[in-house]
């Protein structure tokens, strides 16, 4: 399940950044914002590329882009409401969720994914040994367990992610781990110095 017939891709731009001082999506990393650098990745994977933000003024006014509101559960899981039911609404059978403070993410992550997704119902990035559930391929079927899953007051992906049945898939982390993210002010130093 790769084809850009089948998945839509999904940025997740819905978090408050407060370590780095607010304003994440909007960071620069070398001449690019973490925002566009993570579209661009998106659109490596699928011809259906939209944006879950919590507030669009997070984002500015990305031109071109389907900017859609995170579903009214708190932190990531929000995201990921919003991003399932879009990409049901696309007539695609699954969702490819990217943060956009993740600037490495491998150009192999939607081909690999999918190809670990037969017979589970999300397929998860690790590196490490460390989930990245932000980094997931969901079956839009997924969407009908959220919602009992957010009303026992959870709000974890991993937890959603072993609710519905997923397999991890394993990057390395040598050279450089590519789910390496930004959170932080020096983060953002040593992306820069990566990039250089």
């Amino acid at each position: 399940m790769t084809s850009l017939d089948d998945i839509a891709v999904v940025v997740l731009a819905g978090g408050e950044g407060r370590r780095i001082g607010g304003g994440k999506p909007l960071r620069m990393l070398g001449d690019k914002t973490l925002l566009s650098r993570a579209l661009g990745q998106a659109a490596v994977f699928s011809d259906r590329v939209a944006l879950a933000v919590r507030d669009p003024a997070q984002v500015g006014a990305p031109g071109g882009v389907v900017v859609i509101p995170d579903a009214p559960v708190e932190g990531p899981l929000g995201g990921l409401a919003a991003a399932l039911g879009w990409a049901r609404d696309q007539g695609r059978a699954a969702v490819l969720t990217l943060p956009c403070d993740m600037p490495f993410v491998p150009t192999d992550l939607g081909p690999r994914l999918g190809a670990a997704l037969h017979g589970h119902v999300a397929a998860i990035a690790a590196s490490g040994g460390r989930l990245h559930p932000v980094c997931g391929l969901w079956r839009v079927t997924a969407l009908a367990h959220l919602s009992p899953y957010a009303a026992s007051g959870r709000r974890s992906l991993k937890g959603f992610a072993e609710a519905v049945g997923f397999t991890a898939v394993e990057w390395p982390v040598a050279p450089a781990d590519p789910f390496f993210n930004v959170n932080t002010a020096e983060d953002l130093d040593e992306a820069e110095d990566r990039l250089g």
